[in-house]
């Protein structure tokens, strides 16, 4: 998986060299991930375009990277996509229909937005021969589980139409990767949280426990709350997209996680001594598409491209928790 393509047919790609500014597209740049990525590359002095169509961002996040040119627009466009890649040094592909029960209740859209649209990203790196392209994956595409912690090699045989779509689209780019020498990284994110992570209902469980405890609201376990999962700062998800970039011949697919995890039950009790709110909480059934238990192997992504998930979670929560209250306040403020 992370051989080297430089024997690759096909239309070879222009040379990529640890330069020191990079021309970028980041699609999805409006969105929580996104627009995090987009900060750090603009703050190491790197040309940042953002595609965004705000189906899952926020117009609030770009208030953040105005040195960016955003450009509002869907992945779905091919021609939009092709104009954007022209003489760009890195695609970070992070547009995505996100998240198990959205797909399960949009499936048409989850393929159309994650795997077309995926396909229109690739062909226009082939045409403007585009060094890198960094696709943000999921472990999503795993199912449950067999063995943990979980390598590369594991049986991919996902649960939801959302697994079977990004895993189509690091298909994909992994065969363009092999017939045109692009450098394709899929990386693989187990449960990513921090800053500009608002509530959603199809998003990631810390946001909705967080934002539900500060406005004093009851929160639910779906099954028994003996569950697993490896949680991923924000900040190191922005590290393995920038590391795993600047690598030149490296390509492949990589688990990005923090080699850790929490059962939901203990989560909500390090949540309630972070915020200093006694929530009341339920318990309903197992949802859909859920799996029992997620810990991720890194050691492929820390040997090639340097990745070290070095954040703490209880620093990390705490971080969080203190955005979340001002994003509280601000929604409170408006809706005065």
């Amino acid at each position: 998986m992370r051989e080297s393509v430089l024997g690759a047919k096909g239309l070879a790609c222009r040379p990529h060299t640890n330069v020191t500014k990079m021309k970028t597209l980041v699609t999805g740049g409006a969105g929580f991930i996104g627009s995090n990525l987009a900060r750090q590359l603009l703050a190491d002095g790197h040309a940042v375009t953002i595609l965004d169509n705000f189906q899952s961002g926020h117009r609030i996040n770009l208030d953040a990277v105005p040195q960016a040119r955003f450009v509002e627009g869907d992945i779905r466009d091919k021609a939009l996509v092709d104009a954007l890649a022209e003489g760009v040094d890195a695609i970070f592909h992070l547009a995505a229909s996100v998240g198990n029960k959205r797909s399960i209740d949009m499936p048409i859209d989850d393929a159309q937005t994650n795997i077309l649209g995926t396909l229109n990203i690739l062909e226009a790196a082939r045409v403007h021969r585009v060094p890198k392209v960094v696709f943000s994956s999921s472990a999503g595409i795993f199912g449950e589980l067999k063995t943990l912690p979980i390598q590369e090699d594991h049986p991919v045989e996902p649960d939801s139409p959302y697994g079977a779509s990004k895993l189509g689209a690091e298909k994909a780019g992994l065969a363009y990767a092999k017939l045109y020498g692009i450098r394709f990284v899929a990386l693989r994110y187990f449960n990513v949280y921090g800053p500009h992570q608002r509530l959603d209902p199809y998003g990631n469980v810390i946001p909705i426990f967080v934002f539900r405890m500060l406005r004093g609201e009851p929160i639910t376990i779906f099954g028994d709350g003996e569950q697993t999962r490896d949680f991923i700062s924000v900040q190191d998800v922005v590290q393995a997209n920038y590391r795993s970039a600047l690598a030149p011949d490296v390509w492949g697919a990589f688990n990005i996680g923090s080699g850790t995890r929490i059962s939901i039950n203990a989560l909500v009790e390090k949540l309630k001594r972070i915020t200093g709110v006694d929530a009341r909480v339920t318990y309903g059934p197992p949802r859909a598409g859920d799996v029992r238990d997620s810990l991720a192997d890194v050691s492929a992504a820390r040997q090639a491209f340097g990745f070290d998930p070095a954040q703490t979670m209880d620093e990390n929560l705490t971080r969080y928790v203190d955005w979340a209250r001002q994003e509280v306040a601000r929604v409170e403020q408006m809706t005065v």
